[in-house]
């Protein structure tokens, strides 16, 4: 009699821990990126005009993507909408 214990085939391919991408790049990275570079470049009291038919996503998943990188970062940023742009600055920090 064995005692061996039956080991059911593997249902994945493996890697080696260093081949895996360790950075995440989600869709809204370029365009929150780019917005994030550009409020590091206004002065104080100015927005920024992105124009809506150039978002690839719609502007609550930018909004949603840019609230995320910026509470990452530390930052204090406000937007608003209207018809075809969104609106983004700094605040003033207190």
């Amino acid at each position: 009699m064995s005692t061996r214990k039956l080991v059911p085939p593997m249902n994945f391919k493996t890697v080696g821990v260093p081949e895996v991408p360790h950075g995440r790049n989600g869709k809204h990275k370029l365009i929150v990126t780019q917005i994030l570079s550009d409020l590091d470049q206004v002065a104080e009291g100015v927005a920024i005009k992105v124009p809506l038919e150039e978002l690839v996503e719609s502007k609550e998943k930018v909004r949603s993507a840019l609230n995320r990188a910026t509470r990452q970062a530390g930052r204090i940023v406000n937007t608003a909408s209207d018809q075809k742009f969104l609106y983004i600055w700094n605040e003033k920090t207190k």
